[in-house]
């Protein structure tokens, strides 16, 4: 079976993707079949793409792609609990060399899918799963955050500290977000966030302080790295965790244990890995984000579509880093003009 797939034949910027037919047969052992209905980009594909991720492409062409949504196609051998017609979320469990959503159809592990929740539509299944799973999984299944906690929050705009937010509401933690210019700071109110500091503008740790009474916050929930995790030490109450899941600074991250003088504080890396690869961490997860779907706690929130065809640019827009939320890429599955 042919499907249009998103292949890169060596590392670059955006222009390097391609839209290239490629050859989806049955699915084997463990996997499903999956007809694409949209996909959500994340930064770890723009990352892999250009050669700068955690892990590198092992052959060319390459494919890309870890989250997406759309219908179970086929089964494979020894796969209970799906059947062809399924409404299905891919949620990023997997290696980008061993499988890719970037396509009109995917083969996928079965343990990387999840049923998509009565009334979650294409593109919102899409947006939902790495946002909250990544949150959930480092504040409250790693953290243990809960009610009258705090948790600074960094480049809160993005579909992960958005989620942040809203999960810190619903355990009764106060979210304080932050943001490098005004712009968003209006969109992040709007979102829950008690507080939202803008840090061009605004000494962090002051109002940190200022808005916890001097306790400082029991959580820092981080994606950008670099030299400013030393600030975000300077807030983390006497035994908080800071952690760090993102580096967006691409800059070298001390370790700000030393350089404050030895505080009780706790600095931890997190990737959605350490979720998605554990079925029962998973299954829980999964239960706790389903439950805030159905009473309307959380939502996924969708910044910008763009067609398949339009990939190279969605990846653009990636980039460029004004999204508020969850850039999600649609697949038309209508009938292909001739030639194509």
């Amino acid at each position: 079976m042919g499907t249009r797939t998103v292949r890169f034949h060596e590392y670059g910027g955006p222009g390097v993707l391609r839209i290239e037919d490629e050859t989806v047969g049955e699915p084997g052992p463990g996997e499903l079949r999956v007809r694409i209905d949209a996909i959500g980009l994340n930064r770890a594909e723009a990352l892999y793409r250009a050669g700068t991720y955690i892990e590198d492409v092992e052959e060319f062409p390459a494919r890309l792609g870890a989250e997406a949504s759309g219908v179970v196609e086929a089964a494979g051998p020894g796969v209970a609990g799906f059947v062809p017609g399924d409404p299905v979320s891919v949620v990023p469990a997997f290696s980008m060399n061993a499988y890719g959503v970037y396509a009109e159809r995917a083969i996928v592990p079965a343990s990387a899918v999840l049923r998509r929740p009565e009334g979650v539509g294409a593109v919102e299944g899409a947006a939902v799963w790495m946002p909250y799973l990544t949150a959930y999984g480092a504040l409250v299944q790693v953290g243990g955050m809960g009610a009258g906690d705090t948790v600074v929050i960094t480049a809160a705009s993005s579909s992960v500290g958005l989620a942040a937010i809203a999960i810190a509401r619903r355990v009764g933690a106060l979210p304080i977000a932050t943001t490098r210019t005004g712009a968003k700071k209006d969109a992040l109110l709007a979102a829950g966030a008690a507080e939202v500091i803008v840090t061009e503008e605004e000494d962090l740790v002051a109002r940190v302080r200022e808005v916890t009474g001097g306790r400082g916050a029991e959580f820092v929930f981080d994606a950008v790295a670099g030299p400013g995790v030393l600030d975000l030490g300077r807030v983390v109450a006497p035994g908080g965790t800071l952690f760090v899941y993102g580096a967006l600074s691409g800059l070298t991250t001390p370790f700000p244990g030393f350089d404050l003088g030895m505080p009780a504080l706790n600095m931890r890396t997190f990737t959605l890995f350490e979720t998605t690869h554990d079925p029962e961490r998973l299954r829980r997860a999964a239960a706790f984000v389903s439950s805030g779907l159905r009473t309307g706690a959380f939502r996924p929130v969708v910044d910008r579509t763009f067609p398949l065809e339009e990939i190279a640019e969605a990846h653009r827009y990636l980039e460029a880093g004004a999204q508020v939320g969850k850039i999600v890429v649609t697949v038309d599955h209508g009938p292909r003009p001739a030639g194509t």
